[in-house]
This record gives structure tokens, sequence and C-alpha cells, in this order.
């Protein structure tokens, strides 16, 4: 740190007298010739950044809760990590994806920590799923379960990788893709996992990464890890939040929906074939003389498949309520308990002859266990104040999911207790610079929040065009219609252009359209498709063309930073409202107009206006960006609740005529030769 900083009077113990001290170190810190301004190439001290810092600084000194809404620009990750690594004490950050951990731990918190010259220890910690297990590893290469050449040559990777990793975190060995199905055989599971029985516990990679994690000053986790362990006590995280000071919450959007999936619980007639799987390998390799093997597990199969087999379509989504009480799912349901309950009498007296049948003895009794919150009278109704149950069958498996119908309560229980502070940050958590939708869901009623506006001038860098004459989102002809508007747009543009879409469906029609059309009218505009390609790859090949038309859904909403001109059309094919037949949000809206309140108002819209945020976000990325956001939904013009959504959007200039779309993009065309 400068000298100045270091001549600030120290050793004030008064909350009041820590924020004003820290408020004067974060006023020089961001500044262009702080040490933080010479670490990071192209800093430009930005207002809202630094205000946002000391608001974070605040909370830090007075162990409060703070929700802090950062627009796009912002750079709020310096805004957050800034005090949390000079005050902070022990720091938990928590955020949307393993990428971005990675961003986090490899990128910038390195060069926040040289910057300050603090000797603050951080560690990455991950689900047990990223760490290849030495005892799955050795075993898959003793039996050799594998089913394709791919595996075999990844797993002999794996074995190569294992002689030299000092992590075990499969993100490090790029030669395997992460999507490989060898990854489940070399890796392990809550209920895999033999724990201090194992032979490797000492070199275990896991184990290892909580231990790092406990010793750092600040630990880097995200949503999914943090909140399995709120549930499941299995990451580690448990054990690192009595020593937390402050808890970070980056992409804090996501937290309702990730939260949700894992307060509730799901059970999958998957999980039981996987048990009969091990149970015959485990039964065959160490009783082999204790039971027929094969005769005991395949009635759980059967019966597995048979419950799956009561719902003939392809997919299903339904609240118990809605299943008809002469369903066959409910017999089949009973049969497979029984079934189940069978299997786990013969595991028990088998047990002692080796840990591994013990193990699946265990899991046996936790899926019967989790099977009998279905065990309700045929055809009640099961939707309360606390979870929906509902089912939800896919080509080859069917769901049975508990779902919370709100996390508030169960959240709000999580953070009593020692005082602390939470932060929860994201460039999309109010509605109109209302933050209640986003509270109520995660219970954070009363506390403070703050929105600071982006330093973009979206009014000159920006357009949002809302084309006229389309028919209704719900008419079948609705995507064509929407790719017979947007063709003459992409044209204007050059390419250069996301189409985000709501379902697969529309991607795969606006796909069969634009292949067609570009073919006809001969446009040089390369087509990207999700699925086609993984999300990082199909994203690098469309920054490299720097013309393309990528067409995605809803993965690519968010966490996608395109920046200048590659980027400068992003088209949206309808206000993204959840489907009103999913049984969790029907419970919801019940539940909010039991007390009164108007389902869609109070949750449907905010929810929409949060997700819309995000996809336009995508558009805007930098000082220099210039581009159309193209929102094809006439419901934003023709509906009362229209204005309330593109007044939360950013403040582009607004038009309906395809004229001035085109004479924008001709604007953008003279600065971009004017610059060269």
């Amino acid at each position: 740190m400068t000298a100045e900083i270091a001549a600030l009077p120290a050793g004030a113990t008064s909350a009041s007298t820590k924020v004003a001290t820290h408020d004067a170190e974060i006023d020089q810190l961001f500044g262009v010739d702080s040490p933080l301004g010479h670490a990071v190439g192209g800093f430009r001290p930005r207002q809202s950044q630094t205000e946002m810092a000391k608001a974070i600084a605040n909370a830090i000194a007075n162990q409060n809760t703070l929700i802090a809404e950062a627009g796009t620009g912002t750079g709020k990750t310096f805004a957050y990590l800034v005090p949390s690594l000079l005050w902070g004490g022990k720091v938990i950050i928590s955020t949307g994806t393993k990428n971005l951990q990675d961003q986090l731990f490899l990128r910038d918190i390195p060069t926040v920590r040289k910057a300050l010259a603090v000797p603050v220890s951080v560690a990455l910690l991950k689900g047990r799923a990223n760490y290849v297990c030495h005892f799955h590893l050795e075993r898959t290469l003793q039996n050799g379960r594998l089913t394709s050449r791919d595996d075999v040559g990844y797993l002999r990777e794996i074995s190569r990788f294992m002689k030299t990793t000092s992590s075990g975190d499969k993100a490090e060995l790029s030669k395997v893709p992460e999507t490989a199905l060898v990854w489940n055989l070399v890796t392990s599971t809550r209920d895999t996992c033999m724990g201090a029985e194992c032979q490797y516990y000492q070199d275990c990679f896991v184990m290892k990464a909580r231990k790092e994690a406990q010793q750092a000053d600040v630990v880097v986790v995200n949503h999914h890890l943090f909140f399995a362990d709120v549930a499941l006590k299995d990451t580690g995280v448990a054990e690192l939040l009595p020593s937390a000071n402050t808890i970070i919450f980056d992409e804090a959007h996501q937290l309702p929906e990730t939260a949700t999936l894992f307060f509730g619980d799901t059970i999958s007639t998957s999980n039981v074939l996987e048990l009969c799987r091990d149970v015959l390998a485990e039964g065959l390799s160490h009783a082999r003389d204790g039971a027929d093997w094969a005769a005991v597990v395949t009635p759980v199969e059967r019966a597995a498949r048979d419950l799956r087999l009561t719902f003939p379509q392809d997919i299903v989504r339904l609240a118990v309520n809605q299943i008809a009480p002469s369903s066959p799912f409910f017999p089949a349901l009973e049969t497979l308990k029984d079934e189940l309950d069978g299997m786990i009498a013969v595991l028990q007296k088998q047990a002692e002859r080796a840990e591994t049948i013990e193990q699946c003895r265990v899991r046996g009794i936790e899926i019967a266990t989790r099977l009998d919150a279905w065990n309700k009278p045929k055809g009640d109704v099961i939707i309360g104040q606390e979870s929906v149950l509902w089912v939800e069958a896919f080509s080859s498996s069917l769901q049975l999911h508990q779902t919370p119908l709100s996390i508030a309560p169960i959240f709000n229980k999580q953070r009593e207790g020692v005082p602390r502070t939470w932060i929860f940050t994201s460039a999309t958590l109010a509605v109109k610079n209302d933050f209640n939708h986003y509270s109520a869901q995660m219970g954070l009623w009363n506390e403070p929040a703050h929105s600071w506006p982006s330093p973009f001038d979206y009014d000159s860098q920006g357009l949002l065009y809302v084309p006229t004459g389309l028919p209704q989102p719900n008419s079948p002809e609705y995507t064509d219609a929407v790719i017979d508007a947007a063709l003459p747009v992409i044209e204007a543009a050059g390419g250069g252009a996301f189409l985000l879409c709501t379902t697969i469906r529309a991607v795969n029609r606006a796909a069969e359209r634009l292949r067609e059309e570009f073919e006809r009218r001969k446009l040089p505009f390369p087509l990207m498709v999700q699925g086609e390609a993984g999300r990082t790859e199909l994203l690098d090949r469309f920054r490299a063309a720097g013309n393309a038309v990528l067409i995605g859904s809803q993965s690519f909403w968010e966490g996608v930073d395109v920046r200048g001109d590659a980027l400068s059309l992003v088209i949206i094919d309808k206000l993204p409202f959840s489907p009103p037949d999913d049984p969790v949000l029907a419970a919801r809206i019940e539940a909010l107009e039991r007390k009164g309140m108007n389902g869609f108002m109070h949750h449907q819209l905010p929810a929409a206006i949060i997700n819309l945020k995000q996809g336009a976000g995508r558009l805007i990325r930098d000082e220099t960006d210039r581009g159309v956001l193209m929102i094809c939904d006439p419901r934003l013009i023709s509906k009362p609740y229209g204005k309330r959504i593109w007044q939360s959007l950013p403040s582009f200039k607004r038009t309906r005529e395809l004229d001035m779309v085109r004479t924008f993009f001709a604007s953008t065309l003279v600065v971009a030769e004017d610059a060269e």
C-alpha cells in the first residue's frame, strides 16, 4: 500500500471510525495512480465502483447484511474483493459457476492481493465430484467396466494426471472433457465415499481441499456447493461457517433457484438402478456365496422401470394431486418400495462381509426413507404451506420431487447465530429499483439494499427495438414470425447476433429457418446452435468469426461476456415467463393468492423481469460497445405491465421502426471507420 494509506489512523475501534478510515483508503485505492490502478491494465476510476466498495466496507465494519445491485460495467468483483481482503477476516465468496470460481481464484483475487500487498491466503473448494478419488480410480483400473474406446483413453490420461497433480481437480486435465462418463467412475459421491475407513484417506484430494479451506483467509466456493452443504453437510462448507466473518454471494440472483433445489429433495429411478448395479457388483465380489445376487436385484430394477412406464409420454411434469387416483403410478410406487425392502433385507445379512456391501445397505435405507415421503393416500392433494410433491418424467427415468414453496424460513435459520456480514450482489436483483421480490424470496426483509448504476451511456450506445405486426406468443407460427422480423435486422447488423429463446423447441425451429434463409439469400453469417458443441467452444467460435449468429436458450442468457464488434445485436424471442403448468410455480401462486396477493404481479412478473435483464445484459459489455436489443414479444407494448418491464431495462433509445434500426447500424459502421 502507499505511504499515504499507511499513515491513516490505526487502532480505531468504533465502527464509525473504522468506516471513515475505510472510506479514505478506498478513495485512494480506486484511483488511477493507486497500487490497484497500476495492477489492472486499462483501469478506469468509476464512481459507482468506489461507492459500492465503501458500502461493503461499511457492512463489514458493522457486521451487517447488504443487498447490492451493480449495473453491468460497475466492476463489482473488485468492489467487494478490496474491502473483504483488507478487513473481512475469514471470508467465504460463493459464485454462480465453477468457471467463475476458477476466474476469481486464478485471476481476480491474485491481482487484488498483489496490488494491496496483503498476506491473505486463498483456497478453492469444489464439490467432491470435481476431485479424482484414489479408491475409485484404482477400482476402475482393476475391473475395467468401460463401455467405449474413448473412456479407455480418458482413463489412461486420468491415471497419468494422478502422478503429477497436487489438487486432483479435474478442471486441470483439459484432455478429458468435463462431460466424459468416465469421471463418474473415478470420483466419489457422498454415498460411495469410504470416509476415514478408506486406505487412501491421508492422500484424499477432497480432504486436502477441505483442510486448505479451513486454514485459508479467503475461500472460494460456488452456490451449489454452499447449499448442498447446508442441506447435506457433505462439502466442508459447514466446517467453515462458524469461523467466517464475511460471506459474499456473487451472481446472487441465482440463489433462490439453487437453494430451492437443495432445500427440497429429489429421488430418481436412476438412483435405484445405480444402487442395483453396485449391489450386484459388490455382492459378486465379496459375498458370491451369500445370495443369488442377480435374483436379488432384478425385481428392484424391474419395479423401477415399471414405475417410469406408468407415464407413457417422454416428458411429464405433474403435481401429485394432478395424477389420477386410478393411475398405475401409485401401485407401482408401492411395488418398488416393497422390492427395495426385500433387497435391503438381503444386504443386512451380508453387510459384515465387506464395507462396500454395508455402504449399499445404507444407501438402500436412505432411498427407502425418501420414497416414504410419497406414502400418502392415493390422490390426496399434498400441497401445503411448506412444500409441493411432483413428478418429472424423462425418456429413461422418473424423478420424484419434494420442493419447498419458500426457502426464506429455511435460509433465515441458516443466518441465525453468530453475527457476521452477508453480502448479496448481482447485476440483476431489483425490478425498477424495487428489491421486494428478491428480499421476499430470500427472507431478507428490512435488510438494506442499494443499486449502483452502470457507467455505460446506454442512451447513445444502444437501441431497444420492438417490431410491429407480430402474432401473440402462443401462436403456432410465432417462431417463424420472429425469424421473419429478425432477418432484416441481422442483415443490417452484418451478423454478430445472439438469438435468445425461451424454449429448446424454439431454438431448433429458429435454427432450421435461419439455415434455410442464409442459404437461400447467400448470407455469409456462420450459424452456431446450442447443443452442437459445448458453451465455451461455441462462444470461442462466435468471437473468432466476428459476424456469426448464435442461437441459444437459458444457458446463454447469463454469464456470457462478448465485447466489441463480434456482438452488436441481441434478439429475445419472447418475455421469459415460467411455464404456467410448472407444478412448483402453480403451488407458489396458489399460496400467494391464499394470502390475498396477486400471483402474477408479485411473483411471475418480477421473476421474468430479472431474467430479461440478464438476457439484455449480454449486449453492452464495454464503454465502446454499440448495439440493438430486439425484443419480439408484442406484450411489451400491448399489456399494461409492459411499461414496468422496459422501464427496468437499460435506458436505451426506443423504436418500433426498422428504418431507425438500419440507420443506427449504418452510423455504428461510420463510427468504427472513423476510429480506424
